[in-house]
C-alpha cells in the first residue's frame, strides 16, 4: 500500500542538461566553449510515503491529478505536452534564423485539436493531436478563420472536416453544435494554430521524453549559437527558461523556483528568468503572486548561489546580455 501510486503528482527540481545534446543544426558550430542549459521539473506520481514526504520539503509541490491534466486522460495530456514542445522547437527555429539572416518564413499548417468536448458530434471522429486542414474543403489561414466560418453555419447543420493524423489524411462529417456559454455555433473542440518553418537550413530538435513550451528561449539561443560567429557563450555555463514566440517574446512558466535550484546544482553562473509584471486581475486573486523574475530572485536568495539572475522580456534582452 505504501508505494501504490496516488492520483497527485509531485512537482520537484529536476536536472539542467546541455541543449547541445538535443539540437542538430546543420553545418552548426559546436566547437564553442560554454553551454546552453535545459531546466525542467521532475513530475513523479506520488505514493502515501512521497506524499507524505513532500510536506518537509519547500520546493516540491502537490498537483492533483485533475489540475495536472486538466482532466485529459495521459496519452491525450502526453500529445497536448508534445505538441506545446514542438511548437517551441518552430518558433525558436524562426527567431534564431530570422536573427542571423537566413531566408525563413512560416507556413501555416492548420488547427490542432487540443481537447474534443463530450457533446461534439466529432467525439469519436476527431482525438488530441489531429490537424484539421479544411472546413468544407475550404482552407483557411488562421484559427480565427476557422472559426468565423463555422459560426456562420446553422446549429446542427453538416460539416465536412479534412484532417491530418500522423501522415494519414481523411474526412469525417458531422453536426455543428452551439458552443457553451456563448451564442456561436461550432464544432465543440479546442483549437491552437500548427504552423511549420520553411527555410534551406536544416534544423532539428530530439527532445525525447521532454514536453510543455518552456524551453523556447534556451532552444533559440542554442539555435543562434550554432548559426551565428559571434561568440555569446565565452565558456559560460547558462541556463534559463521562458516560452517564445515568432516575435521572440518572451513567456512565464511554472515551476521556476525548482528551475533555480536544478541550474544552481548544474554550476549554471548566469540564469535568464522571464520578466512580465503580474497582471491586476492576478494580484486581487493572490496578493502575493509574483512575477517569474520576482520568484527566482527569491530562490536565489534562499539558496545562496553565486548564479547571476537576468531578467528578460525577448530573445534580444538575452542576446544583448551575452554580448556585452
Amino acid at each position: 500500500m505504501a508505494f501504490l501510486p496516488l492520483p497527485v503528482y509531485l512537482e520537484q527540481p529536476g536536472a539542467a542538461e546541455n541543449i547541445n545534446n538535443y539540437v542538430t543544426v546543420q553545418n552548426g558550430n559546436k566547437s564553442k566553449k560554454g553551454k546552453f542549459m535545459l531546466v525542467y521539473v521532475e513530475v513523479l506520481k506520488a505514493t502515501p510515503i512521497s506524499y507524505l514526504w513532500s510536506f518537509t520539503q519547500k520546493h516540491v509541490d502537490r498537483v492533483s491529478q485533475g489540475e495536472m491534466t486538466g482532466g485529459s486522460t495521459d496519452e491525450d495530456f502526453n500529445r497536448i505536452q508534445d505538441y506545446y514542445m514542438k511548437d517551441a522547437v518552430n518558433s525558436a527555429k524562426y527567431v534564431a534564423l530570422k536573427k542571423t539572416g537566413y531566408n525563413v518564413s512560416q507556413k501555416y499548417v492548420g488547427i490542432y485539436v487540443m481537447s474534443v468536448m463530450d457533446n461534439s458530434d466529432f467525439k469519436d471522429k476527431l482525438r488530441v493531436g489531429d490537424i484539421v486542414t479544411a472546413v468544407n474543403g475550404k482552407h483557411y489561414n488562421n484559427a480565427a478563420g476557422y472559426q468565423n466560418a463555422l459560426a456562420k453555419l446553422d446549429e446542427g447543420q453538416k460539416v465536412k472536416i479534412t484532417y491530418q493524423r500522423g501522415k494519414k489524411k481523411d474526412i469525417v462529417t458531422g453536426k455543428t453544435i452551439k458552443l457553451p456559454g456563448t451564442k456561436r455555433v461550432g464544432m465543440g473542440i479546442t483549437l491552437a494554430n500548427r504552423s511549420e518553418v520553411k527555410t534551406k537550413k536544416k534544423i532539428s530538435a530530439n527532445m525525447e521524453n521532454i514536453g510543455g513550451p518552456s524551453a523556447g528561449l534556451m532552444l533559440s539561443l542554442q539555435m543562434y549559437s550554432e548559426l551565428s560567429k559571434n561568440n555569446i557563450l565565452k565558456g559560460r555555463n547558462i541556463a534559463g527558461t521562458g516560452t517564445i514566440d515568432a516575435d521572440g517574446k518572451v513567456g512565464d512558466i511554472g515551476g521556476i523556483d525548482k528551475k533555480v535550484i536544478s541550474a544552481d546544482k548544474a554550476h549554471a553562473k548566469i540564469f535568464f528568468a522571464p520578466d512580465n509584471p503580474v497582471s491586476a486581475a492576478e494580484k486581487k486573486v493572490n496578493p502575493k503572486a509574483m512575477s517569474n523574475y520576482e520568484e527566482a530572485k527569491k530562490t536565489a536568495k534562499e539558496i545562496n548561489t553565486d548564479m547571476k539572475i537576468v531578467p528578460v522580456k525577448s530573445f534580444d534582452d538575452a542576446l544583448k546580455y551575452l554580448e556585452k
